[in-house]
């Protein structure tokens, strides 16, 4: 039997048009032109059937009278709607929890709720997660938030101020007097051993070349093992079952002492870029932190900060980096201690920024930008270039 007349098989229902005319229509209620199938409909049939009250059935080998029951039968069954599957009760919780996670996020940290859910879903997934964005955004307080959300062990690895990645990755060999030489594992191999985990790997943009390609294996979806080279044997230790990584970077041109990742790594990642704060959430940020900081003052440091991104935005910016989130805040502090906001600029932002080139340096630009925002009473020369050459940059 062809495709086509597969197609044509059904009830159909004969209705009369006109005095001599008499239409047939599917289940769907459409009109079908019947002379077109391979089977001819005679007319004597369908008047037989209009007359008895009886629907027709096309089989792909001709045409037949049966009851109007079978006809309203099959139209009742597709009008009603397919059920859904049912979501399987791990499954719902799984979801249940993800959606209501937003009331686990601290106050302190500035996430919006579709990104802090994707962050929940991933570690609860045993996903592989890198936070990227600017210095001082806020990454590495996110991969904590996850951590104390997930309620799981926990391990810290600073892979940026690693200068032996092998013995903090795998281990060291040790040779004593009484045991000769003996291999040690780095803390890192209990780290993967531990069912449901939670292994942060701070700074990974910093972090040697022979990190990267010791952690390729471990971070494989396909693999999830750490060979011990250093040992006798050289024992391959798998990944526990539910062991999430999270890691930190900087990615950017501005961040000299980073390395450009290779692509293989970093695809094994689930990549959240945290967002820069606008000027209402570095004040709403300030205000949690430091309330008994005029609001006045708090709103002067987020406008500082928004001034100097907006810069870096522009195509022929006259500074190489916005202040952070981590110096508004020192900032803030300073304030809270009782030093005025000139002081606090001069002790936590001018030096971020060089007093090459005098008055047209990126510090004098900055001075500018403070002095904006400072009522104090002071009446700094910000061109005073006799000043800036005597700083150390």
């Amino acid at each position: 039997m062809s495709a086509i007349n597969e197609l044509l098989i059904g009830y159909y229902k004969p209705e009369q048009y006109t005095t001599t005319k008499i239409k047939v229509y599917n289940t769907d209620g459409k009109e079908c032109h019947t002379s077109n199938y391979p089977h001819k409909l005679w007319s004597n049939l369908k008047k037989s059937a209009l007359a008895e009250g009886k629907a027709l059935y096309y089989s792909g080998e001709g045409w037949k009278k049966v009851p109007m029951a079978e006809y309203d039968m099959d139209v009742q069954q597709k009008a009603e709607p397919i059920p859904a599957p049912e979501v399987p009760a791990e499954h719902a919780e799984l979801m249940h929890l993800i959606h209501t996670s937003y009331d686990l996020k601290p106050k302190g940290l500035k996430m919006n709720e579709l990104k802090w859910k994707y962050l929940m879903r991933s570690g609860m997934r045993g996903k592989n997660i890198m936070m990227t964005g600017p210095a001082g955004c806020g990454k590495t307080m996110a991969a904590k938030a996850l951590v104390n959300a997930l309620d799981r062990p926990d391990f810290y690895f600073n892979l940026g101020a690693t200068q032996d990645p092998r013995a903090t990755l795998i281990g060291n060999t040790h040779f004593s007097k009484e045991a000769g030489t003996y291999f040690s594992e780095a803390l890192f191999v209990k780290a993967i051993q531990t069912p449901n985990a939670v292994i942060l790997l701070d700074e990974l943009s910093r972090a040697h070349p022979d990190a990267w390609n010791i952690l390729m294996t471990v971070l494989d979806a396909g693999q999830r093992y750490l060979r011990l080279d250093e040992a006798s044997g050289q024992a391959t230790i798998n990944v526990a079952d539910g062991v999430t990584f999270i890691a930190t970077a900087n990615i950017g041109n501005e961040y000299t002492s980073t390395r450009v990742m290779d692509k293989a790594l970093m695809d094994r990642f689930t990549i959240i870029e945290m967002d820069l704060l606008s000027k209402e959430e570095e004040a709403d940020l300030l205000a949690y932190m430091f309330p008994l900081v005029k609001s006045k003052e708090l709103a002067n440091i987020a406008g500082i900060t928004e001034m100097t991104r907006k810069e870096c935005n522009n195509e022929e910016s006259r500074l190489s980096s916005p202040v952070s989130t981590r110096t508004a805040v020192e900032v803030a502090s300073l304030l809270y201690d009782g030093f005025t906001l000139q002081e606090a600029a001069g002790i936590t932002i001018y030096p971020q920024y060089s007093a090459d080139g005098g008055v047209d340096s990126e510090r004098t630009f900055v001075k500018q930008i403070v002095q904006k925002f400072c009522d104090d009473g002071t009446e700094e020369d910000l061109f005073n270039t006799d000043e800036l050459e005597g700083e150390e940059i």
